[in-house]
């Protein structure tokens, strides 16, 4: 087949889905684009979700070292981050997280934004604990 099968070529999300949401008007900014900041909330969210799971116990951000916005998130769009766990240090975890959209319109779902966030696993005192226990 010319230009090869679509299927071959579609990329998909690296990492677990961590969290689905849809994005509705009342996250837009000026522009009517979902609002930079919704995203990256969500994409923490997850990102916290995932440091729970791993470490077993509570996770605090302490770092987003990078966030690089691909593409705009429209309203109505199914917007889902997915976290990739990169490293894990003594106390520490680092994740990437990637942000794909689905819209009614489209067959396939694009990548919309990636970064990188790290968390540390805290204790019941709120101080650094072992990540592995």
């Amino acid at each position: 087949m010319p230009g090869g099968d679509i299927l071959s070529t579609h990329i998909e999300p690296k990492g677990k889905l961590a969290i689905q949401v849809t994005a509705m008007p009342a996250d837009t900014n000026a522009n009517g684009d979902i609002f930079g900041g919704w995203v990256i909330s969500h994409m923490d969210m997850g990102a916290g979700i995932e440091a729970r799971r791993r470490s077993g116990c509570r996770a605090v951000t302490v770092a987003i070292d990078s966030v690089v916005f691909l593409k705009p998130v429209n309203v109505g769009d199914t917007v889902s981050c997915y976290a990739q766990l990169l490293k894990v240090g003594r106390t520490s975890m680092q994740f990437k997280m990637e942000v794909w959209t689905l819209s009614i319109h489209e067959q396939y779902p694009k990548k919309v934004a990636e970064g990188l966030f790290t968390f540390v696993a805290i204790n019941e005192q709120g101080q650094p604990q072992l990540v592995d226990r």
